[in-house]
């Protein structure tokens, strides 16, 4: 269900936030930026914290207007073009016979 995944990780982020205080400015405004934007089922910090990125699951038709947007409001609020790295995902790792 990707959509209650989706809400986990928001819900997680959130955490992160406010409970553990291991977010920044940088990655708050990433994530509340993406929860805006239909299409985008979940978005969180990833990583330690204090810096680094965000991880979003977006679906395929949003994708353009997710990273347009996203950059739009990060460059305006920080002075900075994030970059952004597009994955797939996958069956994940398996052994091969």
């Amino acid at each position: 269900d990707i959509g209650e995944f989706g809400h986990e990780m928001l819900a997680s982020h959130e955490g992160l936030r406010h409970k553990y205080a291991v977010s920044c400015a940088e990655l708050d405004l990433l994530v509340d930026t993406a929860r805006e934007i239909r299409g985008v089922a979940g978005a969180r910090l990833m990583g330690g914290g204090f810096g680094g990125c965000t991880i979003n699951i977006v679906a395929e038709q949003a994708h353009e207007n997710f990273i347009r947007r996203t950059g739009e409001v990060f460059e305006k609020k920080t002075g900075k073009i994030p970059l952004a790295y597009d994955v797939a995902i996958s069956d994940g790792a398996q052994r091969l016979a």
